[in-house]
């Protein structure tokens, strides 16, 4: 009796023992996000924090804004974080996103080579740099993925009067490809590009390019926060991604993103109580 009371219990601390592990491998949550956030460095300075404070980890699936949104649609992750407003909104209003939160913000440059071939600096909007570039026949690299970037471009190069796909193969070439590696063929090939800030802040590549065009308006970068819905995928994490959110958005979340610099410079800035977007 005495062994199989021994027995017993130890079948009972193994069993404990597999659940608490069990439960420790499933306090996860994956997170469909863009490569500019990524590859700036934000989320080795602020994901650490939050998994410390929470128990929670989070693991980054980095891909384009258009991408992120599909794989959502399919259910592949519990919280987007994007930067592409019309297409936030739109996921929200299909039932697959619950609510839209802003986050932080940074903006567009336009970079370009040694020597400004296309007379692109001292220019005031975005919409005459680019009518300069095409006129001159320069080479941009875009990144061609449907990406939160590349659909701002694309905006830019409508306000310039100009179809640049036309052009394909030509001067305008599409990468197809992430922020980082469209930054290296654009110092390779001497063509300008379109990236935001904070990437080209932390970029190492930077060859003898240079920001030629930033500070217009129309170059704001807004990210935003958006749980997938539980009801189009009901495996979701939601209490979990909620945690996340509420983590993002609140005083600690937002000062580990105001605080995030690399050489003195900031690349994110908090907002999400800011109605500017």
């Amino acid at each position: 009796m005495r062994m199989i009371s021994v027995l017993a219990s130890l079948a009972m601390l193994w069993l404990a023992q597999g659940m608490q592990n069990a439960n420790a491998d499933d306090n996860f949550i994956v997170l469909q996000s863009t490569t500019s956030t990524k590859n700036s460095g934000l989320y080795e300075h602020i994901l650490p924090n939050f998994t410390e404070q929470t128990g929670i980890e989070v693991r980054v699936v980095a891909v384009g804004t258009g991408q992120a949104l599909q794989n959502a649609r399919n259910g592949d992750g519990d919280v987007l974080l994007v930067h592409s407003k019309t297409d936030e909104e739109a996921f929200v209003a299909e039932g697959y996103g619950v609510k839209r939160l802003d986050v932080m913000y940074n903006d567009f440059v336009l970079i370009g080579p040694e020597g400004d071939p296309a007379k692109v600096a001292g220019q005031t909007s975005p919409a005459e740099a680019l009518g300069r570039i095409a006129k001159a026949g320069v080479p941009f690299a875009s990144r061609g993925d449907n990406s939160g970037t590349h659909k701002k471009e694309l905006l830019l190069w409508h306000s310039a009067g100009v179809d640049p796909k036309e052009h394909s193969g030509q001067w305008y070439r599409e990468m197809g490809s992430g922020m980082g590696p469209t930054i290296n063929a654009a110092v390779e090939m001497g063509a300008y590009t379109l990236t935001d800030r904070g990437t080209w802040i932390s970029f190492k590549n930077k060859g003898r390019h240079r920001i030629v065009l930033e500070g217009d308006t129309g170059l704001f970068n807004q990210y935003a926060v958006i749980r997938i819905s539980p009801e189009k995928h009901p495996h979701v994490r939601t209490k979990l991604a909620q945690t996340f959110i509420d983590w993002l958005v609140g005083p600690d979340g937002q000062a580990a993103i105001g605080a995030y610099r690399m050489d003195g410079k900031q690349l994110f800035f908090p907002n999400a109580s800011d109605a500017r977007s």
